[in-house]
């Protein structure tokens, strides 16, 4: 009887990653996931302050019509010793723009790991895994771990209400009467 021949797993699927930096860490992070990629400066043009206690992260928001856009520093979410990147990735399904240093290049990803349990905080939300690239281990991010619904609140919660005109000169006649 002939030996049975190996199980063979079917084509590897791939996902079109970009590989980014913050300092001198490398970040993987779907491409899919990113709608545009803009200047900070060009976003942050049209940036408001902004004031959260207890998200640090976060200091500028943009409004892009009835949406409110917040500018994370990927330095200050990932601890990392570095300034606030020069390039902002506005993340697809998500109120974030991410404050990036540089793109290194896109490519393939074939295989996402889990990650290990030594990932057992605040960062479990952050990546989505590990990858092998080029004989080096580069975390995966999560689009939407940048932002947990908690920090959405307190940010929302510090936004400036918005200004209407129609109802700012509504309030004055009411008061006037």
């Amino acid at each position: 009887m002939p030996p049975a021949s190996p199980v063979k797993s079917g084509p590897l699927r791939s996902e079109q990653i970009i590989l980014f930096r913050i300092g001198e860490q490398l970040f993987a992070l779907s491409s899919s996931s990113v709608q545009e990629v803009r200047g900070a400066d060009s976003l942050s043009g049209g940036a408001r302050e902004l004031t959260a206690p207890g998200v640090e992260k976060v200091r500028q928001f943009v409004r892009r019509g009835h949406n409110t856009l917040f500018l994370v520093s990927g330095a200050v979410h990932f601890g990392l010793d570095a300034p606030d990147g020069i390039l902002a990735f506005v993340l697809r399904n998500t109120r974030t723009a991410l404050l990036v240093d540089s793109i290194e290049k896109m490519t393939a990803m074939t295989r996402l790991q889990a990650l290990p349990l030594s990932f057992c905080h605040e960062e479990r939300q952050w990546y989505r895994g590990l990858t092998a690239l080029d004989q080096n281990v580069v975390p995966v991010v999560h689009p939407e771990g940048f932002l947990s619904p908690e920090e959405l609140a307190l940010l929302d919660a510090a936004l400036e209400p918005v200004e209407n005109p129609a109802e700012e000169g509504a309030e004055g006649t009411e008061l006037a009467q």
